[in-house]
């Protein structure tokens, strides 16, 4: 079997750089997402169902993505076509999405355009990540994968960083951080376009720089024969034969993302109501009446900035840890670490 050449720093680093502007686009997803639904009238107890979307997308998109993939090529490359095309349909939605107060729609009608742009946004952005991962295994021989996979962690977390803190530094430039009942501040709206703007031409940069191995020489590089490429099996028969290894981190990473939704979910109102002491008013529902926390008020908006400045926290130490990685030989030791470091 013939081996995949070491690649420079550089072509390790344009690799992963597209996933510097996917996972903006992921941070503000995930800061502001609850802010938004909540700002365009959905009930604080029902914003978990707005969350359910966003998961059930990735379990259907990620496996379709990577199978698809495996059997293209085409004058771009393998990967390359699915994540540029995730990434228009993100950065479409992106412009939309925050937008889903100013169309002049009812708040149910707003809602339901919210929740159909969430669920094409995770998708797309599922779409547009794949790849990256994907391109890694490709492209990268087993004695700089470490290396590979640090600089996408980096990379990733330094775009979680941004996109964190792009509301926040709007506000802060005086761009308004409220607006009238139901429509989504300024200081959102202006942060998704960035985020979009930012994200396309990283996925530009990303297909220019990157050039795939042809479908033969991908073959020799990872001893793949006639016979086992025409070998049929589907998702169903892969994970029947898939090592204990995938089994562990699949339940380790199980238990990871139960905490993550509860902390996307949760985070703003939280913030809003025990940090900034946001106003509530009275909502009459199914004859029943609430109190909720004012969405319209600054108090609740300013909460949603720094939403976003706590979770930037979290990325500053994740970018710190991810240029620490590349030291421990065992990746085992390394990964146990940063769960409980994480945790």
């Amino acid at each position: 079997m013939k081996k995949i050449p070491d690649l420079s720093f550089w072509k390790l680093w344009n690799i992963s750089f597209g996933f510097f502007g996917v996972q903006i686009a992921y941070a503000l997803q995930s800061a502001n997402i609850s802010r938004i639904f909540s700002t365009l009238g959905a009930d604080p107890h029902s914003l978990s169902y707005f969350w359910i979307l966003p998961p059930l997308a990735g379990i259907i998109v990620q496996p379709i993505i990577g199978a698809l993939s495996d059997k293209t090529w085409c004058r771009f490359g393998r990967r390359i076509p699915y994540l540029f095309v995730g990434a228009l349909i993100a950065v479409l939605v992106m412009c939309l999405l925050p937008n889903a107060g100013s169309f002049g729609m009812s708040v149910s009608a707003a809602m339901i355009f919210g929740l159909f742009s969430l669920m094409f946004l995770d998708t797309s952005i599922n779409i547009a990540m794949q790849p990256f991962k994907m391109m890694v295994g490709d492209m990268v021989n087993e004695k700089q994968k470490g290396l590979a996979y640090s600089i996408q962690s980096f990379l990733c977390n330094a775009g979680s960083l941004a996109g964190y803190l792009f509301p926040f530094i709007f506000a802060a430039i005086g761009i308004s951080n409220i607006a009238p009942k139901g429509v989504i501040p300024d200081s959102v709206i202006y942060s998704f376009y960035i985020g979009a703007a930012i994200l396309i031409i990283c996925v530009i940069y990303t297909t220019v720089k990157v050039k795939e191995y042809p479908p033969e020489l991908y073959a020799e590089y990872h001893g793949i024969t006639k016979e086992i490429k025409e070998e049929k099996s589907n998702i169903f028969s892969l994970l029947v034969k898939a090592p204990k290894a995938f089994w562990t981190v699949g339940l380790v990473q199980f238990f990871c993302w139960a905490a993550f939704m509860f902390m996307w979910t949760y985070t703003n109102g939280t913030v809003a109501a025990g940090v900034f002491n946001t106003p509530s008013v009275e909502v009459i529902k199914d004859g029943i009446s609430h109190m909720v926390l004012d969405t319209q008020s600054v108090q609740y908006q300013n909460a949603g900035d720094w939403v976003g400045i706590l979770f930037a926290v979290q990325a500053v130490g994740s970018v710190l840890w991810a240029m620490a990685l590349p030291l421990f030989k065992s990746r085992k030791f390394a990964y146990a670490l940063s769960l409980i470091l994480g945790a």
